[in-house]
């Protein structure tokens, strides 16, 4: 086990400062175009799978640094490039770890490099969890998969909501229940292969911010896939199934907590983008504040304004330091007995938001305009209290472990 500390090693100081390399030449100077075309930046997910940072190698290097810094280091410095453009960049990792944690094999080497692709033909992949009626509460989850022995193969229908590169995707990790039964317990994840009849993609939204990356409907209408597809395999579902239920019968509350333990450790990541894009509003700020002449002085002469950027350099870093921590305890196996994956995601997320707002307001009028990053960075920093669970879950459940009640 690593012990926690606050000190980088040189190695992941390296990694640190090529990511911000990437992010300040080449993410930072496209981010305004891309926000405006509402499109996916394909050229700069080019860019960042001919240096090695859009591939399945750099994420998982940085998933097993036993000290759990390397991802929300990663996050943070994409995410001070701008956050439309990193979540582009980082969305296909989301359905690549779900193969990873579930697939076999088989499954992992043959999928995983077709949600990449390579640089000179890059391709994304797609998650596909979150329904219409089943945002926060997974359990009323509605797209089924029925198997039919037959043919070996299964029957997805439903419809998938808030997909990043849903229906662009080559290759969607698609989640759906086989036995409604028993809750969050009765899904399964299912790989829906390039150029399968029955999925298409529904609506496309036009977003408030992180408008680089793409984000739509899945529908899923008859939709067959092979029995290989099933990640893990049936028999191992059946025999998770069988589990479930038994445990179901005498312990059903313990089977849900473990669910949303899943789910805890996933967290700071989220925060750790957060965190970046606080990062990168506060740094536009305290510039724009030491340059910035009124009444013949720098404005962060004035206690109104030095006194804000005091208070947002402050919460940047407490939130950074939790994200870390529980970065670190998630690695290490450490149980969240406080919700801490919960504390990091809801601090980092409510401080980007904050922060945002209070670097608009010190650059006024100018702050208000497309002619400087913020307004871009404050619409960009509302998804964070939103999506991978709103802050109002994040206090639900961080409350309902310090009572020591089930999470439901």
């Amino acid at each position: 086990m690593a012990e926690f500390t606050m000190e980088l090693n040189d190695e992941q100081k390296e990694v640190r400062d090529w990511v911000h390399g990437f992010a300040a030449a080449v993410i930072r100077p496209a981010a305004a175009e891309w926000d405006e075309r509402e499109e996916t930046p394909w050229p700069v997910i080019q860019e960042a799978a001919k240096v090695g940072i859009y591939s399945l190698d750099f994420y998982a290097q940085q998933y097993f640094d036993p000290t759990g810094l390397g991802i929300p280091m990663a996050m943070e410095e994409l995410f001070w490039g701008d956050a439309g453009i990193a979540l582009s960049i980082v969305g296909t990792g989301l359905a690549a770890v779900g193969v990873l944690a579930n697939g076999t094999e088989e499954q992992i080497g043959t999928w995983i490099p077709q949600m990449y692709g390579d640089a000179n033909d890059v391709k994304v992949a797609a998650f596909c969890s979150s329904e219409p009626d089943a945002g926060s509460d997974v359990g009323s989850m509605r797209t089924r998969a029925v198997y039919d022995e037959a043919t070996d193969e299964w029957v997805i229908n439903g419809t998938k909501t808030w997909a990043t590169n849903g229906g662009i995707a080559n290759v969607h990790v698609v989640v759906a229940v086989v036995d409604p039964e028993i809750g969050s317990k009765g899904h399964a994840s299912f790989i829906v292969p390039p150029n399968t009849p029955g999925l298409s993609q529904g609506q496309k939204f036009k977003k408030h911010g992180i408008r680089a990356s793409h984000t739509a409907e899945v529908i899923l209408d008859n939709v067959r896939v092979p029995g290989s597809c099933l990640l893990g395999g049936k028999e191992k579902l059946d025999e998770r199934l069988a589990r479930a239920r038994e445990r179901a019968r005498y312990g059903g509350e313990r089977v849900k907590n473990a669910a949303m333990a899943t789910f805890e450790a996933s967290r700071p990541a989220v925060g750790a983008m957060a965190v970046g894009t606080a990062r990168a509003a506060f740094e536009v700020a305290l510039d724009y504040a030491k340059t910035r002449e009124q009444f013949g002085r720098p404005i962060i002469d004035n206690q109104g304004v030095a006194f804000q950027l005091a208070d947002m350099r402050t919460s940047i870093d407490a939130a950074r330091l939790l994200v870390w921590r529980a970065s670190w305890m998630a690695v290490n196996g450490k149980p969240f007995t406080a919700a801490e994956g919960s504390m990091s995601k809801l601090f980092a997320s409510e401080t980007a938001k904050k922060v945002t707002a209070q670097a608009i307001q010190i650059l006024g009028g100018n702050g208000y305009t497309r002619e400087y990053p913020v307004e871009r960075m404050h619409r960009d920093s509302a998804i964070y209290t939103i999506f991978e669970g709103t802050s109002e879950i994040q206090r639900l459940v961080i409350a309902r472990t310090l009572a020591g009640l089930p999470i439901r």
